[in-house]
C-alpha cells in the first residue's frame, strides 16, 4: 500500500474584505490522501506572483508560484506580501483516512464520509 497523506487544519475562504492570506486544498476533502494529488493553492489580496512557501517553519520551495502539488509530509504556510502569513496546515502520512467533506456544517446537514486505505 502507498502511504496515505493527511490533511489538517483545513483553511476556508476568509470573510469578505478581510485582508488575510488563506491556503486552500484541493480536492475539497479534510483528511487529503496523497494518491489524490493535493494541491495547496494561496490565496489573499496581496501581491500576486510573489508567494513565499514555508514548510515546517522554514523557507522551501520555489518563490512565486501561488500552487504546487504535495509530496512530502509537514506543516506547509504561504506568505503574500500585502496580505501576510497563511495559517497552518498540517500534513501527516496514514495508512487509513476518513474523509469528510472541507465545508462549515450545520447541525442537520448531509454529511458525506470517504474511508481511504
Amino acid at each position: 500500500l502507498s502511504p496515505a497523506l493527511a490533511l489538517a487544519g483545513w483553511c476556508p475562504l476568509s470573510p469578505t474584505g478581510a485582508q488575510t492570506t488563506q491556503l486552500l486544498v484541493e480536492p475539497p476533502w479534510r483528511l487529503a490522501v496523497l494518491w489524490d494529488q493535493v494541491t495547496l493553492t494561496c490565496q489573499g489580496s496581496g501581491t500576486a506572483g510573489a508567494t513565499t512557501w514555508y514548510k515546517d517553519g522554514q523557507r522551501w520551495g520555489q518563490k512565486g508560484s501561488d500552487h504546487f502539488t504535495v509530496t512530502e509530509s509537514g506543516t506547509y504556510q504561504c506568505y503574500r506580501p500585502g496580505s501576510g502569513l497563511s495559517p497552518p496546515v498540517r500534513v501527516l502520512h496514514a495508512l487509513l483516512v476518513l474523509q469528510v467533506q472541507a465545508q462549515p456544517l450545520l447541525e442537520g446537514d448531509t454529511v458525506t464520509l470517504r474511508c481511504r486505505f
